[in-house]
């Protein structure tokens, strides 16, 4: 590349460069609004102030026990404050945050411990018993950290030597802000469901998580000061940046540890909620709430909804509720949400089907995303944009992950090209818009969570009973999908639906636990492939 004369004298310095990181939006909101609320959590108030202090305290004590730059701190937390902190005192330190699913088994907990080499754990009594089968099955020796919350005890035991509060006791307020060396350093460890039986682990970088975290801003429109309510599990890709996005707009994190209607109508009457995320099912709660539990909603909240399309009927109720729903799809290599169905005001106007085909799009790129494209995987060439021609969805930019940990390979492949491979299949529409059009991996979305459905047939196929097994998501009105499995059973074999049921509570996390069962010879090709979109397609025929 030729210099030209502002290439001359004008590098980059510490006056006019700093790496991008979002440990800085909560040294900005702590020293502009130093009183204000920065998280609620029952009775509990922590103020900006209060979460730098705390967090800086927590990062002191970890690097005096020896975490440095690289280094994993895995937590095992619901939505409380100490997640909130943990999100920026871990990375303060130059290690990396590794949100735990506190929904999985102990033997894939104990994966992710070894595959991410924790070197400290920071878990909460609630889930003492899968956190001590998955200690005694993973090879690395943490440092086990109990946190106990204050405001909703716990009773398991106590796993470790020390608890939360004892451990920030350890540490100094005054402990220095140190951002990252480079923008491009690892800030947190996620793990996806994957399709195979072991969860590949994903690296963000501050960059991305800072750029994302900013995008939210601007698509949700949240004002300084909004208030988030905590219904998507801040472990689920670092509650899709969340934590570090409210420090932003100076905004007031709601903590809820159990996401129940009466709970969430108490905080939206009591605190004036402005802004929550979930999956289907929080909006199933929300509609379903009894009579009592309802509380009337004199503003309109935003709510941020990802995996399949709403219904048409959910969208209305949720508006009639109080509720504006948008729209989002993205993966855990994105950070989360990337792509967002962003509303044109004349679709307003169109008729209810027209309105309603509009609404069941993915949509554009967040603005903090460079590219995203339907491509032709073997060309590697953009599909016709005409709403019909499938092809697999593309991401490219700085809220695309910095890969696989510890797995090339993987990491090569999803990046072949210039481009990350979803996996997902879909079609472009002719004003730029894509949309979902089926899963290339057979991942089925329930409840906002990814369930492989190879690893549920894995766990079937160990039945004595079953020759062969087929798992597909089943549309469910609660779960937006739960998974549905067909099973041929052996010549002279026997097997109920209650039995197969409990044989997988046995051998998987209980979510991943087929709803339904369809004991039926399985369509096959020529060759014998199993042919699972016959399966699916019974669910649209009834």
């Amino acid at each position: 590349m030729p210099s030209t004369i502002y290439d001359r004298d004008l590098d980059r310095n510490e006056a006019n460069f700093a790496q991008l990181t979002p440990l800085t939006f909560l040294e900005r909101a702590a020293d502009v609004f130093p009183d204000r609320v920065a998280i609620v959590h029952g009775s509990y108030r922590e103020t900006y102030r209060e979460l730098r202090l705390r967090s800086r305290r927590l990062a002191s004590a970890l690097a005096a026990r020896g975490v440095a730059r690289g280094d994993t701190v895995a937590v095992m937390l619901a939505n409380t404050p100490a997640m909130i902190e943990c999100h920026y005192g871990v990375p303060l330190t130059g290690g990396v945050l590794n949100t735990l699913n506190t929904r999985l088994d102990a033997a894939t907990l104990a994966f992710i411990l070894d595959h991410g080499e924790a070197k400290v754990l920071i878990t909460d009594r609630e889930f003492a018993p899968a956190i001590r089968e998955a200690l005694s099955l993973c090879t690395v020796k943490p440092l086990v950290i109990d946190y106990d919350d204050p405001v909703y005890p716990q009773t398991g035991e106590r796993l470790g030597t020390l608890d939360y509060e004892a451990l920030l006791a350890e540490g100094r307020e005054d402990h220095p802000y140190r951002g990252p060396d480079d923008e491009w350093d690892a800030i947190s460890l996620n793990y996806t469901s994957g399709t195979t039986s072991n969860p590949k682990g994903v690296v963000y970088h501050h960059r991305g998580a800072h750029l994302l975290a900013q995008g939210n801003i601007l698509t949700s429109g949240m004002p300084n000061g909004a208030v988030y309510l905590w219904t998507l599990p801040m472990f689920h890709c670092n509650g899709w940046c969340f934590p570090w996005s409210l420090s932003v707009v100076g905004g007031t994190h709601v903590c809820l540890r159990q996401v129940r209607a009466s709970a969430i109508y108490e905080a939206i009457e009591k605190h004036g909620v402005t802004h929550m995320c979930g999956a289907p099912i929080v909006m199933s709660i929300i509609l379903n709430a009894s009579s009592e539990e309802k509380r009337a909603i004199d503003r309109q909240i935003t709510f941020m909804t990802a995996a399949a399309p709403p219904p048409e009927a959910v969208l209305a109720a949720m508006k009639q509720a109080g509720f504006d729903v948008i729209h989002l799809y993205g993966l855990t290599e994105t950070y989360g949400p990337a792509v967002v169905n962003e509303w044109q005001g004349e679709w307003d106007a169109l008729d209810q089907s027209a309105w309603a085909q509009k609404k069941s799009r993915q949509g554009v790129r967040y603005s903090a995303l460079d590219r995203l494209d339907v491509i032709d995987p073997e060309t590697m060439q953009p599909v016709p944009r005409d709403g019909k021609t499938i092809g697999e969805v593309m991401f490219a930019g700085n809220v695309v992950m910095k890969g696989y940990l510890k797995n090339k390979k993987a990491t090569d492949e999803a990046f072949a090209g210039g481009w990350f491979h979803s996996g997902d299949l879909g079609v472009m529409h002719p004003d730029g818009y894509i949309q979902l059009k089926d899963r290339s991996k057979d991942i089925i979305i329930s409840g906002g969570e990814n369930i492989s459905s190879i690893e549920v047939e894995d766990a079937l196929y160990k039945h004595p009973a079953v020759a062969n097994a087929a798992v597909v998501a089943k549309p469910d009105e609660k779960w937006g999908e739960t998974p549905c499995a067909f099973i041929e059973l052996r010549p002279g074999m026997t097997v109920t639906e209650e039995e197969l049921k409990d044989w997988c509570r046995q051998h998987l996390a209980h979510y991943k636990v087929p709803r339904a069962f369809v004991f039926s010879e399985l369509p096959r090709t020529s060759t014998g492939k199993i042919q699972k979109f016959k399966l699916r397609d019974q669910f649209k025929a009834g």
